[in-house]
């Protein structure tokens, strides 16, 4: 079975009544015309999707534009699958957008210490980054993400957006892998991103099944582990189920159903950008309470798939896709 994995592009929103918030392009929420005077905090409300902000500072403004993008990731200590997945992104996002600056940033302090100890690789942080890009006289920026989910890592992103985008002309942030749900006629990324992981997934007779290791977060987004589950099923009819390291449903949630299905074989593979730690040792090492020696413990034949979803072509292309959303965000006149 072949399964479509691009976003469809709908050709028009509704309207969000009962909030006054209505979409006006694909990517984003405006509020509706019919607030006449909203407040900040209302403005700050309805920043859904990409956000956007343009400055009113008559300086900033007489400024000829100087654009760039700054793409931002957690970040790995692993130089081979950051070459395979992190690297790569950002070339592709580099191949869409020729003659424009584009940066990468991680967001975690640890790696980035890491990298630098081990490798004598600088990499910035997002607040490194855009002060290096206004002291070279950048002055529009798109942001974009390479989350998975809009969980925590990506509430960071958007806290840096709002910290800084006073200080440029125009600023936008982009929306991380899989946020839209097909709500009010937008995009349904979570379907895009079970789909386009298809392509990886083995050829599974009634015994098989494949569970993929989600990071999980303690954030109210968690939730979207739900969702996926769902659009999994739909796709790949019960066969391919979806657990978390850090959040839920747990392994222990999801080994009883693999039994009151009957299965006995069970590929494991990473739902993350990166085969890291968690996919090295987490899930496939030989420790007592690795994920594989815990499944085979149960009766399982395991085998595993160590390689992150940024090495899948499919999954790059969507966050491709939501670069380039920010990328118009940015370019467009309003």
């Amino acid at each position: 079975m072949q399964f479509k994995w691009k976003k469809l592009l709908a050709a028009s929103i509704t309207c969000m009544v009962l909030t006054g918030v209505s979409a006006t392009t694909m990517a984003a929420y405006s509020l509706s015309e019919e607030v006449k005077a909203p407040t900040p905090a209302l403005l700050q409300a309805s920043q859904i999707g990409v956000r956007t902000y343009t400055t009113t500072d008559p300086a900033l403004l007489a400024q000829p534009d100087k654009d760039a993008i700054l793409v931002m990731s957690f970040g790995t200590t692993f130089p081979d699958t950051r070459a395979k997945t992190i690297e790569a992104t950002v070339n592709e996002i580099k191949a869409a957008h020729p003659g424009t600056k584009v940066v990468l940033a991680f967001t975690s302090h640890i790696i980035i210490d890491r990298v630098k100890a081990n490798e004598d690789l600088t990499v910035p942080t997002p607040e490194q980054a855009l002060e290096q890009l206004k002291a070279e006289g950048y002055n529009r920026v798109a942001l974009t993400s390479l989350d998975v989910i809009p969980g925590m890592e990506y509430a960071y992103k958007t806290a840096v957006y709002d910290m800084y985008k006073t200080q440029f002309k125009k600023i936008t942030m982009g929306t991380p892998l899989m946020y839209w749900m097909g709500q009010e006629g937008q995009a349904d990324d979570v379907e895009a991103a079970m789909a386009a992981i298809g392509s990886q997934l083995p050829k599974m007779g009634k015994k098989d099944a494949v569970l993929v290791m989600a990071h999980g977060t303690p954030d109210p987004s968690n939730a979207y582990y739900a969702v996926m589950q769902d659009r999994l099923d739909a796709l790949y009819g019960g066969k391919v189920m979806i657990y978390t390291v850090e959040g839920w449903p747990r392994l222990e949630n999801v080994i009883p159903k693999l039994k009151e299905k009957g299965v006995k074989n069970v590929t494991l593979m990473p739902l993350m950008m990166v085969a890291g730690d968690h996919a090295n040792n987490d899930m496939a090492g030989d420790e007592e309470d690795s994920h594989k020696t815990i499944l085979q413990k149960e009766g399982f034949k395991v085998n595993t798939y160590i390689h992150g979803i940024g090495e899948n072509k499919n999954v790059r292309s969507l966050f491709v896709e939501h670069a380039n959303e920010a990328w118009d965000a940015l370019v467009a006149e309003k």
